[in-house]
Formats: structure tokens, sequence, C-alpha cells
């Protein structure tokens, strides 16, 4: 090896340095490296995992949000008909009230009026029957009987003579109700003998309704069911005009 130009000795000693070199940075070098870059590499490979945990976090909360936000809306949505709905019942229910008000103030007047018409009606009837029985002794230059008198005017104007309804008795009616319309308000006496009149007619528990109405001037018009019985002095001046034609 001299001959080589190398030296044993110092051969040996440079390859136990270079062991020892090995050894001590294998040891504290190489295996620390490593160790730091095998850390290094698992705390990057965490830091991956927690950026996609927290990116499916974020991406599940966005979802949720957006459900949460969407529930929101449609919860107000309906609760906003519900109002909406609530309001227009409660509209309707007012405009009801007013009108079923409106109409109950209106009957009233109507009945207020109509109870005035005919309290009018009846008084003036008995001034008729007067003025009528003070023509007629009038006319005639005498004294008549004034009872009798009398009893020819509320023929006239109620269709009944010596008790009975004279419609009646020349026509037949059958029905489930009626009505009597007469120029000036009945008396109670004469609305119970039609009522008497009326009743084998009709059927039982049977509504009759009594109006009145001066243009017929005079007598009775019976309506019952659909059948109109018209003893009315306008009905029969309309015939006699038909008949003079």
């Amino acid at each position: 090896m001299e001959k080589l130009g190398l030296n044993l000795g110092y051969l040996l000693v440079q390859i136990l340095n270079f062991a020892i070199l090995f050894i001590v940075l294998r040891k504290w070098v190489y295996e620390p490296v490593l160790g730091l870059l095998d850390k290094r590499r698992q705390t990057i490979a965490q830091g991956l995992e927690d950026a996609r945990i927290a990116a499916e976090a974020r991406a599940n909360a966005e979802r949720d949000a957006e459900k949460i936000v969407a529930e929101a809306q449609a919860r107000a949505a309906q609760v906003v008909r519900e109002a909406t709905d609530r309001a227009d019942a409660a509209a309707r229910d007012v405009k009801a009230a007013a009108d079923a008000e409106v109409a109950k103030a209106r009957e009233a007047a109507l009945a207020e009026v109509a109870q005035e018409r005919n309290r009018i009606l009846g008084e003036l009837r008995s001034q008729v029957a007067a003025l009528a029985v003070a023509a007629a002794q009038k006319i005639v230059g005498e004294t008549l009987d004034e009872k009798r008198q009398h009893a020819l005017v509320d023929q006239f104007f109620s269709g009944i003579k010596a008790g009975k309804v004279t419609l009646l008795e020349e026509n037949t009616v059958t029905g489930a109700s009626a009505e009597i319309t007469s120029a000036l308000p009945l008396t109670a006496e004469e609305q119970k003998i039609i009522r008497g009149e009326l009743a084998p007619a009709l059927s039982s528990g049977a509504e009759i309704k009594f109006a009145v109405d001066p243009g017929i001037l005079g007598g009775l018009i019976v309506r019952v069911g659909d059948k109109v019985v018209d003893g009315s002095v306008t009905g029969q001046l309309q015939g006699l005009r038909q008949n003079l034609k």
C-alpha cells in the first residue's frame, strides 16, 4: 500500500472518523431531520384534513343556513297569508254585520213607516165613512140610517158582508199560505173573520198576511198559493173597461 501511496494507519483513522461522523450524523442529524420532516408531513396532512373538515362543515353550515332561511321565508309567507285571510275574513264579517245592521235599520224604518201609514189610513177610514154618510144624506135630502151607511162603507173597504167574505163565497181557494190586500187597514174583528173564512182552505199552521194598498181603492185581493182572486174596486174597473172596448 505504501507503493500505492496509501498509509494504512491514516486510512484506518480516516475510515474510523468517517464511520464516527456517519454514526453521529445519522444519530443526531439525519434521524432528527427525518423526524422533523415526518412530523411536518403529518402536520401538513392534519392541516389539510382539518381544512377539508372545515370546508365540509362550512358547506353543511351554508346548506343548513339556506334551509333555515327557506323555512323562515316559507313560514313568514304562511303567516302573511294567514294574516291576510284573517283580515279578509274580519273585513267580510264587519261588512256583513254592517249590512245586517243597515238592513235591520231599513226594515225597522219601513215597518215604522208602514205602521204610521196604516194608522193614518185607519183614521182616514172613519173619516171617509162619515163623509160618505153625510154625502148620501145630502144627496137624498133626508136623514138615512147612519148605522146602515157605516156598514155599507165597511163592506166596501173590507169585502165582508153579514160576517162573510163575499169574495170567498164566489171563489174556491186552497194553499199553504195567504195574503190579503185591502185599500185601508182592516180592523181586528175583520181580520178575525177573514182568518176564520180561510182556515178550512189552508193547511194546518198556514200563515195569513195582511197588506195595505190604497191603490186598489176598495174591496180585497186574496192571494192563496199561486192563485189570485181580485175583488178590488180597481180590478172591477179594469174589467169593466175591458168589457166596454
